[in-house]
């Protein structure tokens, strides 16, 4: 039986292990990264709409998602090189949020006025003026679209408000490469077409792990971050126990649309918009199309997987009518094309939709799980929360009762991780969506 060690086990390449693995090498350890799949980003990331976006329910997620704006557009910097003289590009597009009662607006207002996000609030009128291709009408509740309700004429008007720094990187898979490519400059390793069958432990605390192969890797440290499959891996580890949140993996599908003429073009592509009085978000693409996803209305089912790897990869047209016909009510002159077009994916999704970056009840084990749907744009700086709760916890700190603070560099606000624990209550204020 082959025998290696690493300072530092990563479970997962998507581009959150990527990222892990890339503060943990920066830290100085030796850090080992292994994924079941061929290459970086193969996961979930791949069927990311990469969206960056500030609008969420609590103050550290407001916070996280800000100062990861200021890494996506300092990505160079941020990586210390380039990936073969290239990089995944952060387009700053602007984003338009429609209110719905399924957001307090004035919440997140005031979380973007404490953490300093630019923001201009618009009237239906300023909305027309700024984006005609836009129908403000109201349709709250989403509705089927198999329903006679669905076609009802609007019962009043919509506001919103537009972040001007909103956007989307245009390669997520490339994004995660980045990222590796900058954790091997410092050292760590990347195995691909490696699967883990158990978690080992020695003397009360993590001690490695076994691969279908036979061999094991021996690691003080482990930090799962395997996306959909993550719930399996933390059920070898018997750490379950204690968590208040469980994750779960879900099929998702984003179709692709031409967009409607005027609406973005290659040179600049459309506006980012999240649309919960409809049920839908969207961001133009780099090639001047239109990506359409959902946002979990709940007149839609949810496609809830047993088995993370039993999924029809293929768009359906159950799906991709629900989602672009309500992005064609609001955008009347988009054509809905009779063939779907676009991909389908699993998520790893939490009770409440937010992360869970913590340590376990099991010493040196540690999660980065929950991820997928909203946090793709935190990723440059989830690897740093990651990093933090490690040193604090190797270090004697009692992360449960005393949860580790985060400074963040670009912004200076400081980050609770506690917001993200294991244990904690499940947050009343999520949309309990994709949103978060």
């Amino acid at each position: 039986m082959t025998v290696k060690s690493a300072d530092v086990i990563v479970i997962g390449a998507g581009v959150i292990g990527c990222s892990v693995a890339h503060e943990l090498a920066r830290d100085g350890f030796s850090v080992c990264v292994v994924d079941r799949g061929t290459g970086p980003g193969q996961g979930s990331t791949s069927a990311s709409s990469a969206v960056v976006r500030f609008n969420y329910s609590t103050w550290t997620g407001v916070a996280a998602a800000w100062e990861s704006k200021h890494l996506w557009e300092q990505w160079e910097d941020h990586l210390d090189g380039t990936d073969g003289g290239l990089l995944a590009r952060f387009y700053r597009t602007g984003g338009l949020n429609l209110e719905s009662p399924k957001q307090d607006r004035r919440k997140v207002l005031a979380l973007f006025d404490r953490a300093g996000v630019p923001y201009d609030e618009w009237d239906a009128a300023t909305l027309r003026e700024r984006l005609p291709q836009v129908d403000p009408g109201r349709h709250f509740p989403p509705k089927r679209v198999d329903s006679n309700e669905f076609w009802n004429d609007p019962d009043g008007e919509l506001t919103g408000y537009w972040t001007p720094d909103s956007g989307f990187v245009d390669d997520p898979q490339f994004a995660a490469h980045n990222l590796l490519t900058a954790a091997q400059r410092r050292g760590a390793t990347f195995s691909f077409r490696t699967s883990v069958t158990g978690i080992r432990t020695a003397g009360g605390r993590v001690a490695g792990i076994d691969l279908a192969d036979g061999s094991h890797l021996s690691a003080p440290i482990v930090v799962n971050v395997a996306g959909p499959h993550s719930s399996r891996i933390n059920a070898m580890a018997g750490v379950l126990d204690d968590f208040s949140v469980v994750t779960r993996p879900m099929r998702q599908e984003v179709h692709e649309v031409a967009a409607p003429h005027g609406y973005g073009d290659r040179s600049t592509p459309g506006p980012v918009m999240m649309d919960l009085d409809l049920g839908t978000y969207s961001r133009g693409t780099p090639a001047g199309r239109l990506l359409v996803g959902g946002t979990e209305p709940e007149c839609d089912p949810l496609q809830w997987l047993d088995d993370p790897d039993e999924f029809d990869p293929n768009p359906t047209r159950t799906v991709y009518e629900a989602q672009v016909f309500r992005a064609a009510r609001r955008l009347p002159e988009l054509t809905v094309p009779n063939k779907p077009s676009g991909i389908a994916g699993v998520y790893d999704v939490s009770t409440d939709w937010i992360p869970v970056y913590d340590r376990t009840q099991l010493p040196g084990y540690y999660v980065a799980i929950g991820t997928s749907g909203n946090q793709f744009k935190n990723a440059p700086v989830v690897g740093r929360f990651m990093a933090e709760i490690i040193h604090a916890c190797e270090g004697g700190q009692d992360h449960d009762s005393s949860p580790v603070q985060v400074k963040l560099a670009r912004t200076g606000h400081m980050a609770d991780m506690g917001h993200y624990s294991r244990l904690r209550t499940i947050n009343p204020n999520s949309s309990f969506s994709v949103m978060g």
